[in-house]
């Protein structure tokens, strides 16, 4: 078992930021209000390798380029960094390669969060 099983991305707008990562990763995103707590489950397949998540908007939750970096495994880092531009998100660090390991991107999207992106390719 993975260590990491879920993570949790702070929005202010919750139509914004839903419209942001379904458009930019093609994502179909439910929303659910969970106690004080509105949520938008990012879709996960339980057989798959990865953790699950959700953009959350409530008390506490504050967007921030600073703390935990969530990476989002993409087939094509260029692609996806247009779709960030044309959704109102921000490339911070173009694609970078980290040898071995494939390359890796940051942006931040339409509420403030620095958000991470890896592929192999």
């Amino acid at each position: 078992m993975n260590p990491v099983n879920w993570f949790e991305i702070p929005v202010a707008d919750m139509t914004r930021a839903k419209k942001l990562y379904e458009d930019v990763f093609g994502l179909q995103i439910s929303l659910n209000q969970m106690g004080p707590l509105e949520m938008g489950f990012i879709p996960m397949d339980n057989n798959a390798y990865g953790a699950a998540g959700s953009l959350v908007k409530g008390e506490g939750y504050v967007p921030s380029h600073t703390g935990i970096l969530v990476y989002f495994g993409v087939p094509d880092i260029e692609s996806v960094q247009e779709r960030i531009k044309q959704n109102g998100g921000k490339v911070l660090l173009p694609k970078t390669s980290i040898g071995e390991y494939g390359f890796v991107a940051n942006f931040e999207d339409s509420e403030g969060n620095k958000v991470a992106l890896h592929c192999m390719k």
